[in-house]
């Protein structure tokens, strides 16, 4: 039988940092990575190679969704072939995940899982900000097994305690621990139950309808504190900006986070779709409006804006 732990939690809360610390505890075991990353690019993924583990990257939409469920039972089954002693499933930010246990309880697929549970990271800085207009993460709570209130050091006592509040409506049942860059704690783990695969419902979920995503095409002449300062005049009307540039013939991988813009220098990158930037916000955040005065105060960064769904 192979450990199958499933890590959720919503954009930004810290998911890959918290991979590199969880990934350690299993130094001794084979362990197979899987990833779900939303965007063109598998960013997360590429950053956790250096860990160790074999890593599939599913990109494009979430596991759990009709779109994209049938390419997870297919990694999942080349997986399991490899006979590996742990699988960590890293759910997209913004998947719906509450038909887990009914996805791996199919016996005629995956009779070799043993689906541990699901340890969900919530940002203490930012999570009351999106809890409201995403409503992926009132289901990523629904299927978790432990919380982990990330970010700790970075709230007031006050804060941390009306998040917790809040996480403590839908899930008064489990633990919630409070750490900072994602640590984990090995008696945590110790806690965290086994989990009955028996769950009624349909196997197919749908999209968060609530979440809006752009695309920002990059001009490579751009230099970096002019970026930031084109990032700082929209990124309060998002959920998350990623991606990788080249500008100024330099490589960095941008990630911003509520009002926290992170640029951090990197080696040559291979992809094909180099200098896109994806923004994810979600209804009632006015992001085009943001969008277009800063292109109106910063011509000369922006090549072109791509809204979608």
């Amino acid at each position: 039988m192979s450990r199958l732990y499933l890590v959720t939690g919503f954009l930004g809360a810290g998911k890959t940092t918290f991979l590199k610390n969880f990934l350690k505890m299993f130094s001794e075991k084979k362990v197979h990575v899987i990833v779900n990353e939303f965007g063109k690019e598998g960013i997360d993924g590429e950053l956790l190679r250096e860990v160790g583990a074999v890593l599939n990257e599913i990109n494009n939409g979430s596991i759990f969704c009709s779109c994209r469920l049938d390419k997870f039972e297919e990694v999942l089954g080349e997986v399991l072939h490899t006979k590996p002693d742990i699988i960590v499933v890293e759910a997209s930010g913004l998947s719906d995940p509450t038909n887990v246990k009914k996805i791996l309880g199919q016996k005629d697929k995956f009779q070799n899982v043993d689906y541990m549970g699901s340890i969900c990271l919530v940002d203490a800085v930012h999570f009351l900000k999106v809890y409201e207009t995403a409503a992926v993460i009132k289901k990523q709570l629904h299927v978790s097994d432990m919380i982990l209130l990330n970010k700790r050091d970075m709230v007031s006592q006050e804060q941390a305690d009306e998040v917790r509040d809040k996480v403590r409506m839908h899930r008064p049942d489990i633990p919630i621990y409070a750490t900072v860059h994602g640590r984990v704690q090995k008696g945590w783990m110790e806690k965290l139950e086994h989990i009955s695969q028996e769950e009624n419902g349909e196997v197919l979920q749908s999209a968060d309808i609530t979440l809006r995503k752009c695309l920002l095409y990059v001009k490579e002449d751009t230099a970096l504190d002019i970026l930031e300062n084109f990032m700082k005049m929209i990124m309060d009307n998002t959920f998350r900006i990623k991606g990788f540039v080249r500008i100024q013939k330099e490589w960095y991988l941008i990630s911003c986070v509520g009002n926290i813009f992170h640029a951090e220098k990197c080696t040559e990158k291979q992809e094909k779709e180099a200098n896109i930037l994806v923004v994810l916000s979600g209804y009632g955040l006015p992001v085009k409006k943001s969008m277009k005065r800063a292109m109106e105060w910063y011509p000369d960064v922006i090549e072109k804006v791509e809204y979608g769904s």
